[in-house]
């Protein structure tokens, strides 16, 4: 009897450890399912609890370990599936969709483009439902806006 609940146990943590991990496309559609409405922005100064690539045209970003958003954005963002760390550009510590960027941080010496790319609409996650290991994260920061980048209108 021991015997078998053993081999039981092991075949089914065998299984879990080979299933395939999520597409990024199939945990974008995760994200949006558990996000709320948009919102104009969301109030943050420093560095960010971590964020997570959703392809390249979005992300989520976490201020705190307990608050998530779901940031979608204007265009492409080519280089974001390969960042080793972003930056979010923000204006007295307030990120804002339609106004504010993501700054692409590679892992080469590559100095990131000031311009990054425009955040087009920020949803916040339910957390509740949608949890991430902190070591699963990448790092990011707030940095101030750039007064001198010309803001995009809203799209």
């Amino acid at each position: 009897m021991n015997k078998t609940l053993l081999l039981t146990s092991l075949l089914l943590v065998t299984a879990c450890a080979g299933q395939p991990s999520m597409t990024a496309s199939e945990r974008l559609e995760l994200y949006r399912a558990h996000a709320g409405d948009p919102v104009s922005g969301f109030q943050f100064t420093g560095r960010l609890w971590g964020w997570r690539s959703l392809g390249d045209s979005a992300l989520a970003v976490w201020p705190r370990s307990n608050q998530g958003y779901l940031v979608e954005l204007t265009g492409r963002c080519s280089d974001l599936p390969f960042a080793h760390s972003i930056g979010l550009t923000s204006s007295v510590g307030r990120v804002s969709a339609g106004f504010d960027r993501v700054i692409v941080r590679l892992p080469s010496n590559r100095t990131p483009s000031q311009l990054g790319c425009t955040i087009r609409t920020i949803r916040p996650i339910n957390t509740q439902v949608v949890k991430e290991s902190k070591s699963d994260l990448g790092e990011g920061e707030i940095t101030e806006r750039d007064p001198s980048i010309p803001d995009e209108p809203n799209q």
